[in-house]
């Protein structure tokens, strides 16, 4: 990884934390898909350190709402969320080693279905969902962790649908992502699949994305939500299309053979 890459990833990276701290979540798309886009490293090894950076960004957010953090349901998520995430790492790490086509298609699509969210928000319901719910919506999120270490737009999705309050269930995400992201780390730890030194300068994106956290709530754009949302769907969409699309035929072409 040379110094203007790094310096690139490090760029995306707190752009992407100033994001996730005003909408809520994309963080990990906005990475993923720039790095999908842009070939700075492998996807496995960027979604090691989408996994780190999340934690930092996590530990941020959490440091003061902790005693908000819903307590059943996070505990429900957590549970049937980790045995997903390990599925979900040996798929990418099979996909990696076997078709990266396959693997740009699926982060594409990823990208647009959770983009909708940023367009088309939950609508809240009048009674709390039941404990299957929580626990279905954590495999998902469990299982998109393990691939590209974005857990976020399942639970976000469900999470909002809830006649809970706002500020507990960002906390509740917050801390889900971040042991989601701790439990990644270790599985990569177990595995000795951590990236090579040769990236290890996109460790330092964890002051960025630092900085980008803290700029969100001080400094927000001079815009309304709605239209930050819509330009922010827009940019993931176009990102997805284009890691998505052009991999088709050489997939089609796979399949044939």
């Amino acid at each position: 990884m040379s110094i203007y890459q790094a310096l690139a990833f490090m760029a995306l990276a707190g752009l992407a934390a100033y994001v996730q701290t005003l909408t809520g979540f994309a963080f990990g798309l906005i990475l993923m898909g720039a790095v999908g886009l842009t070939s700075i490293m492998p996807l496995q090894d960027a979604a090691v350190v989408t996994s780190v950076l999340t934690l930092v960004n996590a530990s941020i957010m959490i440091s003061k709402g902790w005693s908000e953090v819903l307590k059943k349901p996070l505990m429900l998520v957590l549970l049937s969320s980790l045995p997903s995430l390990v599925i979900g790492y040996l798929l990418i790490e099979h996909l990696a080693a076997n078709g990266v086509v396959f693997l740009r298609i699926l982060l594409g699509g990823i990208i647009i279905v959770s983009s909708l969210q940023l367009v088309m928000p939950p609508r809240r319901e009048e009674r709390q969902a039941s404990d299957r719910s929580f626990v279905g919506f954590g495999v998902i999120s469990g299982l998109m962790s393990g691939l590209f270490s974005t857990s976020g737009p399942p639970l976000v999705y469900h999470f909002y649908r809830q006649p809970l309050s706002l500020v507990a269930i960002r906390e509740t995400l917050v801390a889900i992502f971040g042991v989601n992201a701790l439990v990644r780390l270790g599985v990569v730890m177990a595995d000795g699949t951590f990236p090579d030194p040769h990236y290890w300068p996109a460790l330092f994106a964890a002051v960025p994305v630092m900085a980008g956290t803290q700029l969100a709530r001080r400094l927000p754009p001079p815009i309304s939500a709605k239209y930050l949302r819509f330009i922010v769907f827009i940019l993931l969409c176009a990102s997805g299309a284009s890691l998505a699309l052009p991999a088709l035929p050489a997939a089609l072409e796979l399949i044939r053979s």
